[in-house]
């Protein structure tokens, strides 16, 4: 590119109409001038070639994405070794760019392929790149529903208020067959539980059929529910082919379940979207595929843009994974994708954001300090139903930990009157 080319993908924030464009932060490593490479990220994630040869015509003032701020600093080489690439002159790069929507609409597959596409993981002289954050005008929003519950109504339809909502995951994850599983269920919605939860993993199986488990865990969230006096769902895993979710998903609320679980990126978002616009009871997202988009922190994407996006999506609650070292995420990460899930987004709802990875109720309080309020899910799998006393002791003990909390008192000093609770941190805590 001329410097006048390079000229012509930057751009001042106040000279642009901020309703027809995304901001975009990406992180880059380089080889070659830094500005150049901005440049190029622009052009080849919108116009590309912006005129035609031998025409007097520029098409970047209306398509082009543009940069509006960058900060380069010198480096000795590439952070990760590439191939391909000489480690000459290397920058690394944070740049913000305005992408204008009009490109591709409130189409989730049409803005993927634009900011996570070829046109910005193939860009000449930029092999290590990541797109750290995404934010949306209320205009891109407008065409969008978002959460049809959110925290607000998923707190309603369990009258769970002023406390963090209880999920768990029934263990063995995707061994058993329907009539054991559900007594499981069953044994920690009687402890307390909230919610009882498939794992990501347990969707329509030959040993444990969507409908026969819905049924019977259905009904276990009715029974537990007349005799608590506390309301109960059952969280059903519908994730399959795009064309089965509207069938699993009818299927498993006639049965009995109170919302459905999607595996988002495996799934597909766009997929999502439809299904919200169906579905009559929560969306839980689950995050398989996430890590191997998010784990370097020199490459790919930041799961904070995934959630985002699942927030944007329809989502009601969206299942992260969370502080300490089981999910290799950095808890300045985890509290980014929190943030994402609460923050505002003009008429789009919140949704309940869901940190997870072995938790139990010596971790309780850990993670509520970290989140600093009570909009959260908690999601212990063995925390609940690989407690020493069953999954009802394991519900109880994550009640009498809250209760402990909640009062200011220290924990452990309430798991002397409790036995459920001292067998919770005896077994679960740290060693």
């Amino acid at each position: 590119m001329t410097p006048d080319d390079v000229a012509g993908f930057f751009a001042r924030r106040q000279d642009l109409d901020p309703e027809l464009y995304l901001e975009l932060d990406f992180t880059f490593e380089c080889a070659g001038d830094p500005r150049e490479a901005a440049a190029h990220l622009c052009s080849e994630q919108s116009t590309a070639q912006w005129r035609r040869v031998g025409i007097d015509e520029d098409f970047r003032p209306r398509f082009a994405a543009k940069v509006l701020d960058i900060d380069a600093a010198p480096r000795r080489e590439f952070s990760i070794p590439v191939a391909g690439v000489a480690a000459v002159n290397v920058h690394a790069v944070r740049v913000t760019l305005a992408h204008p929507h009009g490109n591709f609409g409130p189409r989730i597959p049409n803005l993927l392929s634009a900011v996570c596409g070829e046109g910005v993981f193939f860009v000449p002289k930029i092999p290590l790149i990541r797109l750290d954050d995404i934010r949306f005008p209320a205009s891109y929003r407008a065409a969008f529903d978002g959460p049809r519950f959110g925290i607000a109504g998923l707190r309603e339809k369990l009258g769970a208020h002023g406390r963090p909502i209880f999920f768990g995951v029934i263990k063995p994850n995707i061994g058993l067959p329907p009539e054991p599983f559900a007594a499981l269920g069953y044994q920690a919605f009687l402890g307390g539980l909230d919610i009882a939860k498939d794992d990501e993993m347990l969707a329509d199986a030959p040993w444990c059929p969507l409908a026969a488990r819905a049924a019977l865990l259905g009904e276990a969230a009715r029974r537990a529910a007349a005799e608590t006096g506390a309301a109960k769902i059952y969280l059903a895993n519908i994730t399959d082919e795009v064309d089965r979710l509207i069938p699993l998903h009818d299927e498993a609320v006639a049965q009995g379940a109170g919302a459905v679980l999607v595996n988002a990126m495996p799934v597909g978002l766009s997929a999502v979207r439809m299904l919200r616009r169906h579905a009559r009871v929560p969306l839980i997202a689950h995050f398989p595929f996430i890590a191997s988009f998010a784990r370097l922190p020199a490459y790919g994407v930041h799961s904070r843009v995934l959630t985002r996006l699942q927030r944007l999506a329809g989502f009601d609650a969206v299942i992260m994974p969370g502080f300490g070292p089981r999910m290799m995420t950095p808890e300045a990460e985890v509290l980014d994708c929190i943030r994402a899930c609460l923050e505002p987004m003009g008429s789009i709802l919140p949704s309940l954001p869901v940190p997870g990875g072995s938790d139990s109720a010596a971790t309780l309080e850990s993670v509520f300090r970290k989140v600093g309020s009570v909009d959260f899910g908690f999601v212990p799998g063995r925390g609940v139903f690989g407690h020493p006393g069953g999954p009802a002791a394991g519900a109880r003990s994550l009640r009498q930990a809250w209760d402990a909390i909640a009062a200011g008192v220290p924990v452990s000093e309430r798991a002397a009157a409790h036995p459920d609770l001292a067998a919770a941190l005896k077994a679960f805590g740290p060693h």
